[in-house]
């Protein structure tokens, strides 16, 4: 089984983690006061969903998906269950993890950006 096998499903699968996550957490911020920590949780989770529906989309087209989907799956994943932590549990997930996550998403959408040096035979635009 390819590393690609595993990593495009994957991709679909935190997209709609990430899509579903922020709506509930959206929700909770509305309806639970204080929205700094769910708010910003729920921008993130919002904002790269769509994005790894794109890269999933776009797998066979975009030679720097697998590697863009695992920086912003994972970085996105952090980042907000470190807000989300603070929210409920008063702490961080482990020192320094929302920067990790927003320094993983950015190095995600670096990826996207240089998957435009990169392409595939498939698609000519």
């Amino acid at each position: 089984m390819s590393i690609g096998a595993i990593i495009r499903p994957a991709t679909l699968f935190i997209a709609g983690i990430l899509g579903g996550g922020g709506v509930a957490l959206a929700a909770a911020a509305t309806h639970g006061g204080d929205t700094h920590f769910l708010g910003a949780a729920s921008t993130m989770s919002l904002a790269h969903a769509p994005a790894l529906l794109a890269l999933y989309a776009g797998y066979d087209r975009i030679r720097t998906a697998p590697i863009a989907a695992i920086l912003l799956g994972l970085g996105t994943l952090i980042f907000a269950g470190d807000l989300i932590n603070r929210h409920f549990g008063g702490g961080s997930l482990f020192p320094m993890a929302a920067p990790t996550g927003g320094m993983g998403m950015i190095a995600g959408w670096a990826a996207i950006a240089l998957g435009a040096f990169f392409r595939t035979g498939v698609a000519k635009a």
